[in-house]
């Protein structure tokens, strides 16, 4: 049975406390606050009285609502609002985040920078002051760097999770996979020197180096980003080279470490034309993989040209006959293999239009004479390279593979629409890098130690898998999935009486539920 007991203090206010007796002692089981005035008295003895009710389970006359939180009844002059936090939105993806199979207490801090670069991307430094200000969660940013050789050793761990979710849920066999690379800059104009011997050998190559920049961004240093995904575009390996590699000596490294590493028999891969050249194509034949490569048709023998182009659209035809011609293909053998093209009539008017612009360009600057400039129809007249005229050949060439595109392969049993089928998902991979740089902000780089990039690398690839999950299970944008998770907020109130916190959360939308039942996730 407890009791209210008041008693003055020392300051001259009145104690409220909850109290009991065991063995005909006092025990005070909870110190309700003190009170200055008579109307805090009866405050804090109402206070005193809910506790006692919902402690011993009275029921009273008008019962709160189960499973809301309830203010105690006070004043309201006595009540401070202290702001709201997002603790539902942690709670869900924290509960997300547990794809990648990490002890939760031991990799905390790493779940909590993945958790806010999907909310609200920042620096390392920042993150860690959102994480306080939107959940109350404290991290040190020492703890960052002495955790770094922890967080970037669990790689082959993450990897080996999504590789475990896209077989789960996205029926990944490894029978096929998609390649790409990017660039990701610094946020600096200094590159990474090379580390030499006493000889002046290379021992350790710059990591941050300046190479050709898919942001443009060619007076700062970058490393390039090869990622493999499956075929919905959700992510299964990266690795990271130094900034002036050419992204086609990515490709073997890449794909075949991927096929070692998890001893897969037969594996096709799919990839852009910047992949193909003579010595890929046989290392890939070496290494027995399969391949769907973009081809650069332009650069094909005359011959071979007029052979595809005759097959596709034979004569050149009236737009009305081209029409009919859609979609179709053919195939032919070349060095590099099987060489699939296909016209497309929308292909056809793009390539036309660009065709006749850049034809007027180079007669415009013909008429007028104008300084020389590079332009593609126009060749020089001689070697003196002071005249020049228009590239009739080139021309002619252009005209004959216009609408047609092709691709590589060497997989001799596929009919020619799966090749280009295959091929066209590639877009999957492009799609998975404009998340990492425009929703979570993975560029600029601000870091400049190897430990460091690699770690932020790995954030950003947990980052991408757990979007990309919300994406496939829900067919919603994370945008769309974290907006709705940031409605459900914490309301902070203090009670200035007994000093203690209230939080209110607010109700939870049947939109928001249906999302979670999506993801399975509960709350």
């Amino acid at each position: 049975m407890f009791h209210i007991r008041t008693g003055i203090t020392a300051s001259g206010a009145t104690a409220v406390q909850v109290i009991r007796y065991l063995y005909r002692k006092r025990i005070i089981v909870k110190h309700i606050g003190s009170a200055h005035t008579k109307e805090d008295l009866v405050s804090l003895k109402k206070i005193a009285n809910q506790w006692i009710e919902q402690e011993t389970a009275q029921q009273a006359l008008f019962p709160p609502e189960k499973e809301r939180t309830s203010l105690p009844l006070v004043s309201i002059d006595k009540l401070r609002n202290l702001g709201f936090r997002y603790a539902f939105a942690y709670e869900i993806l924290t509960k997300l985040l547990r794809m990648f199979r990490l002890p939760d207490k031991k990799y905390r801090l790493l779940l909590d920078l993945v958790l806010i670069r999907i909310i609200q991307p920042a620096s390392k430094l920042e993150s860690f002051t959102l994480l306080s200000e939107l959940f109350d969660i404290h991290h040190d940013r020492n703890d960052f760097y002495r955790s770094l050789p922890a967080i970037v050793g669990t790689k082959p761990v993450i990897e080996k999770s999504v590789i475990a979710l896209a077989s789960t849920h996205f029926s990944f066999d490894f029978q096929i996979v998609f390649y790409d690379v990017t660039t990701l800059y610094f946020e600096s104009f200094t590159e990474d020197e090379d580390k030499l011997d006493s000889y002046g050998n290379v021992i350790e190559k710059g990591f941050r180096k300046d190479g050709f920049s898919k942001d443009l961004k060619f007076n700062q240093p970058q490393i390039v980003i090869g990622l493999i995904v499956n075929k919905d575009g959700f992510p299964i390996s990266y690795e990271i080279f130094e900034g002036n590699t050419f992204e086609g000596d990515t490709f073997i490294p890449v794909v075949t470490g991927f096929k070692k590493k998890h001893a897969i028999n037969s594996l096709t891969v799919v990839a852009d034309a910047a992949m193909i050249s003579f010595d890929n194509i046989e290392k890939l034949k070496e290494n027995s993989l399969s391949y769907i490569v973009g081809g650069r048709i332009a650069n094909l023998k005359r011959s071979e040209i007029k052979e595809i182009s005759k097959a596709l659209i034979g004569q050149i035809s009236p737009e009305d006959e081209l029409k009919k011609k859609d979609n179709i293909s053919t195939r032919i053998e070349t060095e590099r293999g099987i060489l699939v093209c296909d016209f497309s009539f929308k292909r056809y008017q793009k390539d036309k239009r660009e065709m006749e612009k850049q034809i007027a360009k180079a007669k415009l600057q013909l008429e007028k004479k104008m300084p020389v400039k590079r332009i593609k129809f126009l060749k020089n007249k001689d070697k003196k390279k002071t005249d020049q005229i228009l590239n009739i050949d080139l021309i002619e060439k252009t005209k004959m593979l216009l609408g047609i595109k092709g691709y590589y392969t060497n997989l001799s049993g596929t009919d020619n629409k799966t090749v280009i089928d295959q091929y066209h998902n590639l877009w999957q991979v492009e799609k998975a890098f404009r998340i990492v740089k425009s929703d979570l902000q993975a560029r600029p780089i601000y870091h400049f130690k190897k430990q460091t990039i690699e770690a932020h690398i790995l954030i950003c690839f947990m980052s991408l898998a757990a979007c990309k999950y919300m994406d496939l299970k829900t067919k919603k944008s994370t945008k769309v999935i974290i907006k709705l998770l940031k409605q459900i907020t914490d309301a902070r109130i203090l009670n200035t009486l007994t000093n203690e916190e209230i939080i209110l959360r607010s109700e939870i939308s049947t939109e928001t539920e249906e999302i979670l039942k999506m993801l399975s996730l509960s709350h």
